[in-house]
């Protein structure tokens, strides 16, 4: 509960910093950028603020395909609006629900481990390294 607490006053109030956007260039191939670029603030800035905390993670530091799934994995989402983002809190979004497959069809021909990771962010049965990044993802 207080991790969506956290999540709406972030929408609400904080910004994506443009200045990380240099970090981000150095991770990301030119078509994965694209990708980020278009994606809300709000999710640029959740999606960064994982990142971070997954360069730290000692099991997933140095895994260059988990530092990109820490920045794109809600890439599928769009550009959606707080209110939407509430609904699907309290009672579902189909669309929302969908985001980790229309990752994958935006990531496939561009870099498809990456695409196969953000499909697979959400599921339950998973490995490690996938545990350990979707308890990042949740903070």
């Amino acid at each position: 509960m207080f991790s969506r607490i956290k999540q709406g006053v972030s929408c609400l109030f904080l910004k994506f910093d443009k200045k990380n956007l240099l970090e981000i260039k150095k991770i990301l191939s030119k078509d994965e950028f694209n990708i980020f670029n278009r994606m809300s603030d709000y999710d640029k800035l959740h999606s960064f603020n994982v990142y971070l905390k997954v360069k730290e993670n000692e099991l997933l530091k140095d895994d260059e395909n988990y530092l990109k799934l820490a920045l794109l994995h809600d890439s599928g989402k769009g550009n959606i609006t707080i209110f939407r983002r509430v609904k699907k809190v309290l009672v579902g979004d189909r669309l929302l629900e969908k985001h980790p497959e229309i990752a994958y069809e935006k990531l496939k021909e561009i870099n498809l481990l990456v695409a196969k990771l953000c499909r697979n962010h959400h599921n339950v049965h998973v490995d490690k390294k996938m545990q350990v990044f979707q308890r990042i993802d949740d903070q």
